[in-house]
């Protein structure tokens, strides 16, 4: 049997809200504040994120780059194939949180990544944006299944899925290079059936 999926919602304009928080996609016009807290916060950052090619452009440096990086990430929405977003609260730049890997066919699932500036982590407003996201990965894109792929002694992000109650699955050993290592992820897994269980309860 063939799946049928709905329309790709428009990425123009597009916004997802939340109580206290904001995902829309980045512009070019969002690097200064985009550089500034990827500056300020790089440490607080590297441990948990791939090892950037040193022969690449840095978009933290350079306005033009971080312009294609936004121009990149557009044509991945209008292809379906990954969901970038910048987390605003109050306004202000906060994180990224994408929707990645997005697999159609019998699989339909997708994989949450995520990050936060350090001065506004402790006030759940992560946990609030991988709902957002969620919300938006099973009711727009009518996906199956979603997860969120942790290292184990990363215990900020496990408090993120902790906070939802999403579902434990075990450890992927060596799953993904991670500054330069190749790291174990704890899994955590989030259904369509589980989303529609517990909708009122989380929203």
């Amino acid at each position: 049997m063939t799946a049928v999926h709905p329309a790709r919602p428009s990425n123009v304009g597009l916004r997802l809200y939340g109580r206290r928080v904001v995902l829309r996609p980045l512009v070019p016009q969002d690097f200064t504040g985009w550089s500034e807290v990827r500056r300020r916060n790089g440490e607080w950052l590297t441990v948990w994120e791939p090892m950037r090619m040193v022969h690449h452009p840095d978009p933290e440096q350079n306005r033009d780059v971080f312009a294609a990086r936004c121009g990149a990430r557009d044509r991945e929405r209008l292809a379906g194939s990954q969901y970038a977003f910048g987390i605003f609260v109050d306004g202000a730049f906060a994180g990224e949180i994408n929707l990645n890997n997005v697999v159609r066919g019998a699989f339909q699932s997708a994989t949450i990544g995520y990050w936060i500036d350090q001065a506004k982590a402790g006030n759940s407003y992560m946990s609030e944006a991988v709902l957002v996201l969620s919300k938006f990965a099973f009711d727009e894109l009518r996906l199956h299944r979603v997860e969120v792929c942790i290292i184990p002694r990363n215990s900020a992000s496990h408090r993120v899925v902790e906070k939802l109650a999403l579902r434990h699955e075990g450890i992927a050993e060596r799953f993904l290079e991670i500054n330069g290592i190749w790291e174990d992820h704890v899994r955590y897994g989030f259904t369509i059936e589980e989303w529609q269980t517990r909708r009122e309860e989380l929203c």
